[in-house]
């Protein structure tokens, strides 16, 4: 079964979740989430000080890099349109799917140019490198996309919820700045947007694996194993993807554990899947070792982050005590 005959086998499917999406999927509005107030004018040649919105450079990292991976719609655009097709109701999804992405940009950027929270001339130098190169994962097939997609849809809504989340942490000692209560709230509306988005592709992978399970799900194979999270051409991607990892934002234990193992095992049931063909047993096989090869490594990452933050906190705890210690009277002789 070719792309064109898969697409077609599961149009009806298609058609269904597209009228769900409709249904659940509730317009809203950016500025009205935009604590505009807070605005004031950027002077020619304006240093940027970061100290209008403290925040500590992982979730700076993050903000950074989910505006530029929005920024980036064009490209997706292009993939997606080019894997379903320009016509009915693939092309109506793709349409309707570019203009709530496109909503994800204007917001967060509102929100970042107002608050001040990151550099614009950052910001805008990092969007220019990221649109004149035009890096976007390019599936083989369709059913490569709709995977990709799925995974990638899921990550982003986690991404973008732990990111709001640390937002709203810092509003505790900044009670007086609305920048980042606004935040949260921006950064929350997107990542339902995104779940919506997931629901879609989960859902209508699942309906291919149905149809065409030995096309199916090799495709899932090879996204497992090689997924990256978008961004990979983001000026200092590596960089900004290890603060978001090690600050527990995005990491490999949370791809493990919220998207390998609910939606690809326990969603997706490939472990029960029958009727496949000898190459697709081999997929299977490959898979599952992968996906546990994944979590026991994601384990060894999380206990060793633990450990050096352990170590870190008792070294601070221990030069503290010495401080104190030295300015008691009679311990230097001063």
């Amino acid at each position: 079964m070719d792309d064109r005959a898969l697409l077609q086998e599961i149009l009806p499917e298609a058609e269904r979740l597209v009228h769900r999406h409709y249904e659940t999927c509730k317009p809203w509005y950016p500025h009205e989430l935009i604590p505009w107030s807070v605005a004031r004018d950027f002077q020619p040649d304006e240093v940027w000080d970061g100290s209008d919105v403290p925040l500590p450079e992982s979730v700076r990292s993050a903000l950074f890099v989910n505006l530029l991976t929005e920024d980036n719609l064009p490209y997706y655009f292009r993939t997606i349109d080019r894997m379903f097709g320009d016509s009915g109701t693939w092309k109506e999804w793709s349409h309707r799917w570019t203009a709530e992405e496109a909503r994800h940009s204007i917001a967060i950027r509102d929100f970042l140019t107002v608050t001040r929270a990151l550099d614009p001339r950052a910001v805008e130098d990092g969007r220019m490198s990221q649109m004149s190169g035009g890096q976007v994962p390019e599936p083989q097939s369709a059913a490569d996309g709709f995977v990709y997609v799925a995974l990638q849809e899921l990550a982003t809504r986690i991404a973008h919820r732990n990111t709001g989340k640390a937002l709203l942490e810092q509003a505790a000692d900044n009670a007086d700045n609305p920048a980042y209560k606004a935040g949260y709230e921006v950064l929350a509306r997107v990542a339902a947007d995104e779940n919506f988005h997931f629901l879609f592709y989960r859902d209508l992978t699942s309906a291919a694996l149905e149809v065409a399970p030995s096309i199916v799900l090799p495709a899932i194979e090879r996204q497992v194993r090689e997924f990256e999270m978008p961004g990979t051409g983001i000026p200092g991607f590596k960089r900004h993807a290890d603060a978001i990892a090690k600050a527990g934002l995005y990491n490999l234990l949370l791809h493990h554990d919220q998207i390998l193992e609910p939606v690809v095992i326990k969603w997706w049931k490939v472990e029960s899947l029958s009727g496949l063909t000898a190459e697709a047993e081999l997929a299977r096989e490959r898979l599952l070792r992968q996906i546990q090869r994944i979590g026991l490594a994601a384990r060894r990452l999380a206990d060793r982050a633990r450990d050096a933050a352990e170590r870190a906190r008792d070294a601070g705890e221990r030069a503290i005590a010495r401080v104190q210690d030295g300015a008691r009277p009679g311990l230097t002789g001063v």
